[in-house]
């Protein structure tokens, strides 16, 4: 390998972006630099699972039915995702604590693949076999077409509003 080329391997994926030292290199974060990101994170993931849980309130899953609250809220997560995503990549530039807070704590705290692979497990364990292989394609198959169909409708919306 050549000695640039290792060079570049020790160079952060983002250099422009980032805390830098006094000679304008990027320097790594310390330790107490990813407490906000943590904090953001773990408030955005509480407010997501309250609103999980609230969701599983108004429309609950009844024992032995299939699990359509849990297919609901993971699919309508991943399309928020993909909404989010272009926002803040696309459109507005973000505050740092923005993405981690709603993308990682909110909307992961919301969507609960956790609970997916138990419901499969129900199902499987009830032995409806077809159910739980139903249920774990269309959840996935699902979850995938609402992000890129959030992404997609909101990359289109936003080239209509700036012709």
């Amino acid at each position: 390998m050549e000695p640039h080329q290792v060079e570049a391997l020790r160079e952060p994926v983002e250099p422009e972006s980032g805390p830098r030292d006094r000679s304008g290199r990027p320097r790594r974060p310390s330790r107490t630099d990813q407490w906000p990101v943590v904090g953001a994170v773990s408030v955005g993931g509480a407010l997501g699972a309250a609103a999980r849980y609230g969701a599983s309130l108004i429309w609950p899953t009844v024992s032995g039915a299939f699990p359509w609250t849990t297919l609901v809220i993971n699919v309508l997560g991943c399309a928020v995702i993909g909404v989010f995503m272009v926002v803040i990549t696309d459109l507005w530039t973000a505050h740092r604590l923005v993405r981690p807070f709603f993308g990682t704590g909110a909307l992961g705290g919301f969507t609960t693949f956790s609970t997916y692979v138990v419901d499969i497990r129900v199902l499987v364990g009830q032995h409806r076999a077809g159910a739980a292989l139903t249920y774990l394609a269309s959840t996935a198959l699902s979850a995938l077409a609402a992000v890129w169909l959030g992404a997609t409708l909101t990359r289109r919306m936003i080239k209509w509003r700036t012709r």
